[in-house]
């Protein structure tokens, strides 16, 4: 029903009897005037639901987007955060070295320099001149003196595998026993004349020594020996930390290889844990003595927004201002080095590649939701139309309008903006707990926009509607309707713009992340494809008119008809839609390139769903593997092969050519084609590689024998077309390329070389290339208990490692969030546009009832009539998605959002946008079906209410 005027102050000019008259003199009363109720209670309390609704709006859309920024930020935070902290601590460490007194000084005066007492000072000192943000962790903290190059071991009873003498390093670290446990003996004490030490257990196992034992190094300023006590035996604590894994060598002995006369002789290297009073000693050695401090960084209290801080203080910290502090700390000749702004680089760079794709999600569903409350103004006005235009002709002002509306809209949408950006602070939280906030200026700027759309929209279009009083007007539909000028000019802006978005995204790409015209390319390609359909809309309803003339029945034609008398005003609705649609499909056509190019890389990584091997690239299978795995459940087919890496390959230029080598593979035709086939990786007939029944070791002496080969793009071009000869492990023999493919299964090298492994001199299995849903324990096992010293990897695990970043999962979950509000509000979009003509249309469906309409063909009719909007849309959407996503491919390269490393340490190099069919299909079906019920509920509910009921209220228009 249409709301009645609600009573107002007749000196405002705006109430109904606002007409002036000269009024009789009355005598005064004593009774106070009565009061007239406020405008707003009053509008309030007669549509209570419709304040309601667009509360309910207003909360939804401005939590989101006051959510936004802050999920966004809250990713970013976590980003570095993971990235440092899951970095390795070689690579994170902070390492301050300095070089020891010089030798001008007594050897003395040089050891007092390097007690504990001194370095410890030190480091108290050292640790505040880091600039901020750099925080280090004091559990972490190590400092001490070491030898930075090896000194030999000279006691004969020390183990020498080749006859070389083992090598050590000599490092007093501070804190060792928080840090390890004894295991025998004591710990170590000394002096600068007495030193003493202690090894850790693998050191001590694999260079005989126990507790007692006396490890003579050279000395360095004397010819005698230098004697250091072995005093006892630790086990580490937490080997993984930085204490022992930034220098591995402390914790485990490495054997060492020693070339000379091309032959390689091995030696034992190991490390001698000083006490803190014995490191002076090293002073006394050849072992070049350096004192170094360690520092651990803490990432709990970086967020996103420190990145470039973090690198501009890193440096400075090794090559800036701060440099000179710490020099002046610890000595002129200090340096500081770290891997952490390369750490930050790569998180910065993969930041900067992400955050512009998903601008293109953030802009598309403000988009939409922008204009869903522009929808829920037009629905507002369409409703009050007659009593807006009742108070205007009676001589209301458009600023007493405007303001009253005003004040309506905003006694609902401030506080639920206000309660939308409550809940976004509350739910939205930083992460872990730590000291970094999130800031809040944008999201109070983006529920503030919300509240300011949603306020002033009903005003603004009242306001434009009734900028003149009139009457009833006539027929206002699409049919008949005639694009003015500004629409035109304001339609061909947007082109031009559209235009240069697209064509700026083609060209540079979403590297700037500062360019929101690029950004926003799919919105105003969507705003024209809407424009254009909005015109075009009338033609397909003539051409329909006709034949559905001939149909029997009413119901067609008068669908039609009134289709076509569809007010002027359902731009809007379809622009909605269009721009949801077009939303989807770019966001489902990012995740599925996302998930596509993980699927590529993880396939091209292992070859098949698992791939069994040696840790060593040339470790034959063990007799039996093979049949063992076929046994496995889920294994549905194994291809074996034999790969030989490194074969240097003749060149059809003869000796002019540079040395090349590539991988050449032994397969078996018929396992292998199909492997081929099912991962799409270079398939080939298995005829190709025939086999010329001249293989195994009694073909030794048969070097001329001729192979056909199955060669990548640059082996085929460097052998030729004719027979070349090979020389590698697996025989002499000469090869033919008969085919030349861009990828196989068995590498992801680019250069490869196939063969018929059957055909080979010396024919042994290196690999085995699993398909099939097969468990990885399962499969483990089953290699297991014919090896240990052969390896699984599966595909899926392979395809977990690229998603180890917070911002890529934190992109995704933004996208996916993009695709669900656009169909919320895509339904809300539906419903709205139902909504505006609802009154009418039970109007008419109770006249036509009177006629003898039966409730089905009510449903049809409203079903009808409300398709040809919706597949218009559907279609419409369809058709931009689909010509979006190829015009904007060229400029967006998901790579960063898809694998966790940068592109050259990949199996791919690229991720391109495709555009995705279901991502393009579903959605514009579920907005047609949905269209379709939405229409039938209504005249389900138009039905229930009795006709005499809607006669009676008259005409609501």
């Amino acid at each position: 029903m249409a709301p009645t005027a609600p009573h107002s102050d007749p000196d405002d000019g705006t109430a109904p009897h606002a007409v002036r008259r000269k009024a009789p003199d009355m005598p005064r009363s004593d009774k106070p005037a009565r009061a007239v109720a406020p405008w707003v209670r009053t509008r309030l309390r007669t549509a209570p639901w419709a304040a309601a609704a667009l509360a309910l709006l207003v909360l939804v859309t401005a939590y989101l987007a006051a959510a936004l920024p802050r999920a966004v930020d809250r990713y970013e935070t976590e980003g570095l955060r993971h990235d440092i902290r899951s970095a390795a601590p070689r690579n994170a460490v902070l390492e301050l070295t300095a070089q020891p007194p010089p030798a001008s000084l007594a050897l003395a005066e040089r050891q007092a320099q390097l007690t504990p007492g001194v370095l410890q000072g030190q480091r108290d000192e050292v640790r505040g001149l880091f600039p901020e943000p750099i925080r280090t962790d004091p559990r972490q903290t190590v400092h001490g003196v070491r030898t930075v190059k090896r000194v030999e071991g000279l006691d004969r009873w020390l183990p020498r595998p080749d006859g070389i003498s083992p090598e050590f390093v000599l490092s007093a670290p501070s804190g060792l026993p928080e840090h390890a446990t004894l295991r025998a003996g004591r710990a170590a004490a000394g002096t600068a004349t007495a030193p003493e030490a202690v090894v850790t257990a693998k050191t001590a196992e694999s260079l005989r020594l126990k507790p007692g034992s006396v490890v003579h190094v050279p000395g360095g300023s004397t010819p005698e020996p230098v004697a250091v006590k072995i005093t006892g035996i630790v086990e580490p604590r937490g080997p993984e930390t930085a204490y022992w894994a930034v220098e591995p060598l402390l914790r485990t002995p490495a054997l060492g290889a020693a070339v000379s006369d091309f032959e390689v002789k091995y030696y034992w290297q190991g490390a001698l844990l000083l006490s803190p009073t014995s490191g002076p000693a090293v002073l006394s050695t050849t072992g070049e003595p350096e004192v170094f401090f360690r520092f651990m960084p803490t990432a709990d209290h970086l967020t996103g927004r420190d990145t470039d801080r973090l690198a501009a203080a890193l440096d400075s910290a090794t090559g800036g201002p701060d440099l000179v502090a710490l020099r002046k700390a610890v000595g002129p000749n200090s340096s500081v080095t770290t891997e952490l702004d390369a750490i930050v680089d790569s998180y910065r760079s993969m930041r900067e590649a992400i955050d512009p794709v998903v601008a293109v999600a953030v802009f598309g569903i403000g988009a939409v939701a922008a204009v869903v409350l522009a929808m829920t103004g037009g629905l507002f006005v369409a409703r009050r139309d007659s009593e807006l235009a009742l108070i205007r002709s009676r001589g209301a002002s458009l600023t007493g309008i405007g303001l009253r509306l005003l004040g309506e809209t905003s006694a609902v949408a401030v506080p639920a903006a206000a309660l939308a950006l409550v809940l976004a602070l509350v739910t939205v939280r930083p992460p872990d707990g730590g000291s970094g906030g999130i800031p809040l200026g944008p999201s109070v700027l983006a529920a503030v926009a919300v509240a300011l759309i949603a306020t002033l929209v009903l005003p603004v279009r009242a306001i434009v509607a009734h900028r003149r009083p009139r009457l009833h007007g006539g027929r206002d539909d699409l049919l008949t309707a005639r694009p003015s000028r500004r629409r035109t000019v304001v339609e061909l802006t947007l082109l031009v713009l559209a235009v240069g978005a697209v064509a700026s995204l083609r060209l540079r790409g979403t590297g700037d992340s500062g360019d929101h015209l690029v950004s926003a390319a799919p919105v105003l390609v969507g705003l024209i494809a809407a424009s254009v359909l909005v015109r075009i809309y009338p033609l397909p309803l003539r051409w329909l008119a006709r034949p559905a003339r001939r149909l029997r029945g009413a119901v067609g034609p008068l669908a039609l008809a009134r289709a076509g008398r569809a007010s002027s005003s359902g731009t809007l609705p379809l622009l909605a839609l269009v721009l949801a649609l077009t939303t989807a499909a770019f966001g489902g056509s990012v995740l599925a390139g996302v998930a596509d190019a993980r699927d590529r890389a993880a396939l091209l990584a292992t070859g098949a769903d698992a791939r069994i091997g040696g840790e060593v690239a040339w470790t034959p299978l063990p007799a039996g593997l093979t049949e063992s795995v076929r046994g496995v459940p889920g294994v549905r087919d194994v291809a074996p092969v034999q790969i030989e890496y490194g074969v240097d390959l003749p060149s059809v230029q003869g000796s002019a050519a540079q040395p090349m080598s590539a991988p050449i593979v032994g397969v078996e035709p018929a396992s292998y084609t199909r492997l081929a086939k099912r991962t799409g990786f270079g398939p080939f007939p298995a005829g190709l590689l025939a086999s010329t029944g001249r293989g195994g070791e009694g073909a030794v002496a048969d070097t001329e024998r001729v192979l056909p080969a199955i060669a990548s793009p640059s082996v085929a071009e460097r052998l030729g077309r004719g027979p070349q000869e090979i020389v590698s492990a697996a025989g002499v023999f000469r090869v033919k390329v008969v085919a030349v493919r861009s990828a196989t299964p068995a590498l992801d090298d680019a250069d490869f070389l196939l063969v018929n492994g059957a055909d080979l001199t010396h024919r042994a299995d290196t690999s085995l290339l699993v398909t099939g849903p097969v468990e990885g324990a399962a499969l483990r096992a089953a290699v297991t208990a014919k090896s240990d010293s052969h390896t699984v990897k599966l595909r899926s695990e392979v395809r977990a490692t690229y998603v180890d970043s917070p911002l890529q999962s934190g992109a995704e979950r933004i996208y996916l969030g993009a695709i669900g509000a656009g169909a919320a509000f895509a339904v809300v979009a539906v419903l709205l546009s139902l909504l505006q003509s609802a009154p009418e249309r039970t109007v008419f469906l109770a006249r036509l009832r009177t006629m003898g309409l039966t409730r089905r063909q009510s449903r049809r009719l409203l079903s009808l009539e409300a398709l040809p909007q919706a597949v218009l849309a559907a279609l419409g959407g369809m058709l931009v998605g689909w010509a979006t996503v190829p015009l904007l491919a060229p400029g967006v390269d998901l790579f960063r959002l898809a694998l966790a490393t940068a592109p050259g340490f990949a199996p791919l190099d690229s991720a391109p946008l495709r555009a995705d069919p279901w991502s393009l299909v579903l959605p514009a079906l579920a907005v047609v079906v949905l269209t379709a019920f939405a229409a039938v509920g209504q005249a389900w509910w138009a039905g229930r209410r009795g006709s005499i009921k809607e006669l009676r209220a008259g005409d609501a228009r």
